[in-house]
């Protein structure tokens, strides 16, 4: 069964689905929505994702979206095949929901300002809140020094093993790193450094990035 996830696949939360389903082996087609043209708020799309929101997937006769929601759906129903995501032990898969959430509540809404407003502001003629760009590399860079403390204990942000932890952070960091000027958020922190050039070495990122 081919999952048809509906979305584009340089878009920042389809590509955190397509770097799990390539891990995890799983066939995929992708099926473009035009987001410049406003599909993703038309009726067919939305009887998908009521939202508005890509990308959203389809097994079947199996709909699901939200992007965090997905990568869980497939290294649960693919846990036997490819790289175990979750943890072995339901402590281990405890600490990775731990840094899932972490990764949604604490990183991602400082990470989501800078990116939007340095990346795509500009983009679309909107103006820059040069405040808010302040405050959010600030909080930021205080989230990044608990990830520091946690990545000189271990390799990954769960533990020795690559997990969805680590993985949801791809997508959202890489415009971090490579566009909008703020890659010293990363490298200046060694065990922080060390783990993005791990994460961002794997072949299924390579892959992402290529699509």
């Amino acid at each position: 069964m081919v999952v048809k996830v509906y979305g584009q696949a340089m878009a920042s939360a389809s590509r955190r689905v397509l770097s799990c389903l390539i891990e995890k082996n799983v066939e995929f087609e992708v099926i473009p929505v035009d987001l410049m043209k406003g599909e993703h708020k038309q009726p067919e799309f939305l009887k998908l994702q009521p939202f508005g929101v890509v990308p959203a997937i389809q097994d079947g006769d199996f709909i699901l979206y939200e992007s965090r929601a997905i990568i869980r759906y497939y290294a649960e129903k693919y846990r036997e095949q490819g790289p175990d995501l979750l943890g072995k032990t339901i402590e281990e898969r405890g600490v990775v929901e731990q840094w899932l959430e972490v990764e949604s509540q604490n990183y991602h809404p400082h990470i989501y300002n800078l990116v939007k407003h340095l990346l795509f502001h500009p983009k679309m003629g909107l103006p820059i809140d040069e405040k808010l760009m302040e405050e959010s590399e600030e909080k930021l860079g205080k989230v990044l020094d608990i990830y520091e403390d946690r990545l000189s204990k271990s390799k990954y942000l769960a533990g020795d093993f690559y997990s969805l932890a680590d993985l949801t952070h791809l997508p959202f960091t890489h415009y971090l790193v490579n566009d909008i000027g703020k890659a010293y958020m990363i490298k200046d922190r060694k065990h922080v450094s060390a783990w993005w050039d791990d994460i961002t070495s794997r072949s299924s990122w390579k892959q992402v990035l290529e699509l």
